[in-house]
């Protein structure tokens, strides 16, 4: 009866485990839509505030723009 109990608890085990590995999966499947869907945005979100603070960015943006879009879209 004791070995029955302990190899419930293993199998349990194992259970909670695939099924936290089942989650990572579907959380990284997720952010990877997300950022193929919207890369080119936070790429120019990212270059515009870069090159509003100062720095430099691979491609030149027009830093007033890039505020004003901002501004439109409810960020600022």
């Amino acid at each position: 009866m004791r070995k029955a109990i302990i190899r419930r608890r293993k199998r349990e085990k194992g259970q909670a485990f695939v099924e936290y590995v089942i989650l990572i999966a579907v959380v990284a499947l997720a952010a990877l839509f997300v950022l193929a869907n919207f890369s080119d945005r936070l790429r120019d979100m990212v270059a515009g505030i870069t090159a509003t603070l100062g720095g430099t960015s691979e491609k030149p943006v027009d830093s007033l723009q890039q505020v004003k879009d901002l501004k439109d879209t409810g960020i600022e």
